[in-house]
């Protein structure tokens, strides 16, 4: 029994290091069946800065180019902070929030990010804020219960509707870690690094909050002031019986 307790012990750590060189080795930016990939790793196809989610319904609902000229003029001025370098999208933290072009609604999103020391960052879902990406050790922010609560819980909810992760699964400050994020509806579940860090918590309508969450919306990387490196960024929308 020893001898077998041993050798499954020992075939688990094999392939555990196996399965763990095999995605170091995997090509970057390169979806999974079934995804799509919102970023393509050389440059920023798909992508724009951010026009506040009112903003955006209100000029595509004016009609004529309005809208157009808006993104226009806010990706001549602040674009410049986000830019390719081997595959991965860095922010130098000096201009705006980049979001996607296009609006979505149901969607199960995978998405690599590393911050800085005292990093702090989110992903914005159909421009509601947001899945929070900080480092909860050293950030000043991050007091009392937040210190070291970690990533992956919606910053902006209620203390008892998923505002603090289920339990910290960050990597190292500087390290790559990867959200995958699944909305579903008005709901929303977050693995951090494998780790069910958010189960099932409402996506609210902050910015309108006696209203329901919008049905579909863009998908924001956050300006928070600080560095941030974004890669192998794939998305898979979902219907019905998703």
């Amino acid at each position: 029994m020893r001898r077998n307790l041993a050798w499954l012990t020992l075939l688990a750590a094999v392939l555990g290091v196996s399965l763990a060189r095999e995605q170091a080795d995997a090509p970057l930016n390169v979806p999974p069946k079934g995804f799509t990939a919102l970023f393509n790793g050389k440059d920023l196809t798909n992508w724009q800065i951010c026009i506040p989610i009112e903003e955006r319904n209100r000029l595509k609902a004016q009609g004529g180019d309005a809208y157009a000229k808006a993104v226009q003029a806010a990706n001549d001025k602040h674009l410049k902070g986000w830019t390719v370098q081997d595959g991965v999208l860095h922010y130098n933290g000096k201009t705006f929030s980049l979001q996607t072009v296009k609006d979505f609604g149901n969607f199960e999103l995978l998405i690599d990010w590393k911050i800085a020391p005292k990093g702090d960052s989110g992903i914005y879902l159909r421009g509601q804020p947001q899945v929070q990406i900080w480092d909860s050790d050293t950030t000043p922010g991050a007091k009392g219960k937040d210190k070291g609560s970690g990533s992956g819980g919606l910053w902006n909810n209620p203390e008892d509707k998923g505002k603090r992760p289920l339990k910290k699964a960050d990597k190292p400050v500087g390290q790559w870690n990867t959200f995958r994020i699944i909305v579903k509806d008005d709901l929303v579940t977050v693995y951090l690094n494998g780790e069910l860090v958010l189960e099932k918590a409402p996506l609210l309508n902050y910015w309108k909050k006696d209203q329901p969450v919008p049905k579909m919306g863009p998908i924001e990387l956050q300006h928070h002031g600080d560095p941030l490196w974004f890669r192998n960024i794939f998305i898979k929308e979902l219907d019905d019986k998703n």
